[in-house]
């Protein structure tokens, strides 16, 4: 049972770490890209850091939602109590559908930066 409750821990871990790595990937393409149109002579190794940094948020988000998903099953019902498990839920919904919409928002901002589309 310990390994269980270590396993359940530690995905929470990554989820919330793969959340923090993504959103620090999408900010650094952003300053990278900056930097680029700054001074031309850089972007050469400014567009290989730019691509690194997209591919590395793309792995970060499949493990946002690889570890998402395994929280859905290790869930505890009623932990708090049944009023506070329904405000607890609608509170989940909203708050994954403003991060699904970050997320879009995000890809869609650094997308054209990093594969340089007009």
């Amino acid at each position: 049972m310990q390994i269980k409750k270590t396993a359940i821990i530690v995905n929470g871990f990554m989820h919330d770490f793969a959340a923090g790595i993504w959103l620090a990937t999408i900010v650094t393409i952003v300053w990278l890209h900056s930097a680029h149109l700054a001074n031309p002579s850089t972007t050469a190794v400014l567009n290989m850091l730019e691509r690194r940094m997209f591919w590395t948020s793309v792995v970060a988000a499949v493990l946002i939602m690889a570890t998402g998903a395994g929280r859905t099953f290790t869930y505890v019902d009623n932990w708090y109590g049944p009023d506070a498990e329904r405000a607890r839920r609608k509170a989940l919904i909203v708050k994954h559908i403003v991060l699904f919409t970050a997320y879009a928002l995000g890809y869609l901002v650094v997308w054209g930066k990093v594969f340089h589309v007009t």
